[in-house]
């Protein structure tokens, strides 16, 4: 099944997802389709699932794509997964695809917008390499890359988050969807386990059957993935891609498959371990000149990944916290990657292309 021997000197490939939460026509997209949801079905939004924060776009994927340039040089093509939008400072190249909604996911399907339906395909995108990073817009690589510290022989490496431990094992709407998502996957995994016990079938005696489950969330980090584990994982839970398949906005009580289960299987089943990454996270909500923003500026270089995520939740985009964290992204990752309009690099390469 695992083809990671094979592979081992290709390229990884990297894969984002990104939206323009201020494109007008979006917007209006989302309203209706909000508006829908919550003359049926209003109780089933998770928390934090429908805020501005989610969609906004503070120039992090265009900052997080200077820093993949600047700490790992040699990954290999680039996917943008996006709702038919372009960033207006994209540089077009045979390095890098904006692939539409439309592409991965059933008409039927669409739209949608949860961020935990979406990558739950992204291992289906034509082409892509077994071994890839998959990141938000948020998450940064903050130091040069040793692939040592992400993959090993036959898996890869995972790092909890700083987070407090879940408490409980029932679902609540009151917490976050990562809590829930814990939750969920412990559901299944003992479940499974418990199977594995008195199963016969070789296929369950893959999975450990002594599973035990560490109630904490996964650090907002790059997610090493193999697309071969990838596919396994959806052909053994394929009741839970269905479920998280079904959302339109995230919600509490469907489980997040990438950034929790899939984690999870690939630990019970011998293919990911832990590892304690350096890293921060920096919460945007949290007030100015934070103590988090100084140590990123001290330990900048020095981070093997850190992560910004957008807490104002419904301020306004001039708000002062998003400007800094604008101005010192700014002055971090000053050089234009040759994803960006105007780099000589790309413009170049560009017109050799054209003139072939």
């Amino acid at each position: 099944m695992n083809q990671f021997s094979k592979t081992s000197n290709s390229k990884i490939d990297i894969v984002y997802l990104w939206v323009n939460g201020n494109d007008g026509e979006w917007r209006a997209k989302r309203q209706k389709y909000a508006e829908k949801l919550e003359a049926t079905d209003h109780f089933n939004f998770a928390k934090f699932g429908n805020v501005e924060g989610r969609y906004r776009d503070n120039d992090e994927l265009r900052f997080s794509l200077r820093a993949l340039e600047k700490f790992f040089p040699e990954h290999g093509h680039i996917y943008i997964v996006t709702d038919g939008q372009v960033p207006d400072w994209f540089q077009a190249s045979d390095q890098i695809t904006l692939v539409d909604h439309h592409q991965l996911i059933p008409h039927s399907a669409l739209p949608t917008f949860d961020s935990g339906n979406i990558e739950s395909y992204i291992h289906h995108i034509p082409g892509l390499s077994e071994r890839y990073f998959y990141l938000n817009d948020d998450v940064f690589f903050g130091a040069p890359v040793c692939l040592n510290d992400w993959f090993f022989g036959k898996g890869i490496y995972v790092s909890w988050s700083d987070e407090p431990v879940v408490k409980g094992h029932k679902l609540q709407a009151e917490s976050t969807s990562l809590e829930n998502a814990s939750r969920l996957s412990k559901q299944w995994l003992q479940a499974k386990s418990d199977h594995a016990n008195v199963s016969t079938d070789s296929r369950d005696r893959k999975m450990d059957p002594l599973y035990q489950h560490t109630p904490r969330t996964f650090s907002h980090s790059p997610r090493p993935m193999l697309k071969s584990v990838m596919l396994e994982i959806e052909q053994d839970a394929p009741e839970l891609f269905e479920r998280v398949r079904s959302t339109v906005f995230r919600t509490w009580n469907k489980p997040t498959i990438i950034s929790d289960f899939a984690l999870r299987w690939a630990l019970a089943h011998g293919f990911a371990k832990t590892i304690d990454h350096s890293h921060l996270y920096i919460a945007t909500g949290q007030s100015l000149e934070t103590q988090s923003l100084k140590h990123l500026k001290k330990l900048f270089g020095g981070l093997d990944f850190f992560c910004i995520n957008d807490t104002t939740d419904d301020a306004q985009d001039s708000d002062p916290r998003l400007v800094q964290i604008h101005e010192i992204l700014s002055a971090l990752l000053p050089d234009a990657s040759r994803c960006e309009i105007g780099n000589s690099e790309a413009g170049h390469m560009q017109e050799v292309h054209a003139n072939v």
